[in-house]
């Protein structure tokens, strides 16, 4: 293992790091899965609810229910935070790399996912009350104080405790079937729990709304800081820098994880696209499977994109990605812009007070399709555009200011 070492000679903290210091894999990472992303959110706003998806699909819309709870729900976001804790540690070797003092990558971190969290109140109050920025931000300074410094016995943990996952998921499937093998058919749809931001009136009464939900949002999400610490592990051995040497652990990461994942997701979405009928409580057991395999998502989709940046590094003699890859990557590299601009994008375009597109265009699954596909691509055409002009996301540019300040 390559450990994270402090060093004792005295020295400025350095600035963020450079574009010739990225590897492929995260940034294309980052802009193909905000695709996702924009999937899961612009369901969840055109039908004001949690997972977000038609009660009564017909045709195609039953394809693309099993595909969301398959793929895409509760599937996206743990790869952002896997790579988020990736991030950590790469932050940190830069700084060490530098020559900076003992404190100098503590307190960049403790300063960035400090802003972080303003970010995420900001961005909660004004737009979504799903935001996941004001999580991160908290999880980066407990890992920040608690985790990042420790030895290498402390850092196996994290392998320990993903074991027991496992073992945690297939107790909770065994419960699933259970209740599917041992109950009679019924009609029950999917639970779902209501936001009342996502129905407000108007865009004052939304933003009253979101204030309240937020912070109970952020606490049910603050125990993926196991799945940070993971991405931290990764990070210490450089798996995403150099894919060659770690291919056999992406491959059976990516088996087993997504395998975990699209399984787990199975049950729950066939119900959801109507092609399997069950009672209240099967119901009730298939969505719990959902939400904890979900997780595995993250590893899982981490580890293909490492195996696909490998595959596309060794097709390209002159080490340039093709336009495609190279937009993609522009995005991942401007993320955290790209995912505000969505926020904005659903709140002037799906909300009751705002457009409505999903309740005037009669097909709400087909708006919140396009509409995903669509805001998505602008913001990977307009990173393009920047990437071009060498410029940074806006909002990559506000927190570099505010964690580096004026350099």
């Amino acid at each position: 293992m390559t450990a994270i070492t402090q060093s004792h000679a005295p020295g400025p903290a350095r600035g963020p790091v450079r574009r010739t210091e990225r590897a492929l894999a995260p940034d294309l990472a980052r802009g193909t899965m905000l695709l996702f992303i924009a999937l899961a959110n612009s369901a969840v706003f055109t039908f004001g609810n949690q997972p977000g998806a038609e009660a009564s699909p017909h045709g195609w819309e039953r394809g693309f229910n099993l595909v969301m709870f398959v793929f895409v729900h509760a599937r996206a976001y743990p790869m952002f935070a896997v790579m988020f804790g990736y991030g950590l540690v790469q932050l940190t070797r830069r700084q060490d790399a530098q020559g900076a003092g003992p404190g100098a990558a503590r307190s960049v971190l403790l300063r960035r996912n400090a802003w972080l969290v303003a970010f995420g109140l900001v961005h909660a109050a004004l737009l979504n009350f799903g935001d996941f920025l004001g999580a991160y931000g908290i999880v980066g300074i407990l890992f920040t104080l608690l985790l990042l410094r420790r030895g290498e016995r402390v850092q196996r943990v994290v392998l320990w405790l993903w074991g027991w996952m496992v073992v945690y998921v297939a107790v909770v499937a065994a419960i699933a079937v259970h209740h599917a093998t041992n109950s009679t058919s019924g009609s029950a749809a999917v639970p779902t729990d209501g936001v009342d931001s996502l129905s407000a009136p108007d865009y004052a009464a939304s933003v009253a709304d979101r204030l309240g939900e937020w912070p109970i949002h952020t606490l049910t999400v603050l125990p993926f800081i196991v799945i940070v610490w993971l991405g931290a592990w990764a990070a210490r051995r450089g798996v995403l820098e150099d894919p060659a040497r770690h291919r056999r652990l992406l491959i059976r990461t990516a088996v087993i994880a997504l395998g975990i994942a699209f399984a787990g997701g199975a049950p729950i979405g066939l119900v959801s696209a109507g092609f399997v009928h069950v009672d209240g409580a099967t119901a009730d057991a298939f969505l719990t499977l959902y939400e904890v395999s979900g997780q595995f998502g993250g590893p899982g989709y981490v580890a293909l994109f490492g195996l696909l940046a490998l595959r596309l590094s060794k097709a390209r003699s002159d080490g340039r990605p093709k336009l495609p890859v190279a937009a993609l990557a522009a995005l991942g590299q401007r993320s955290l812009s790209g995912y505000l601009f969505q926020s904005l994008a659903w709140v002037l375009l799906l909300s009751p007070f705002a457009l409505a597109l999903g309740e005037r265009t009669g097909s709400p699954t087909l708006t919140a399709c396009l509409s995903a596909v669509l805001v998505w691509l602008a913001t990977v055409a307009g990173a393009y555009l920047l990437q071009r002009r060498s410029l940074p996301g806006p909002a990559e540019k506000v927190l570099r200011r505010l964690t580096y300040g004026p350099r």
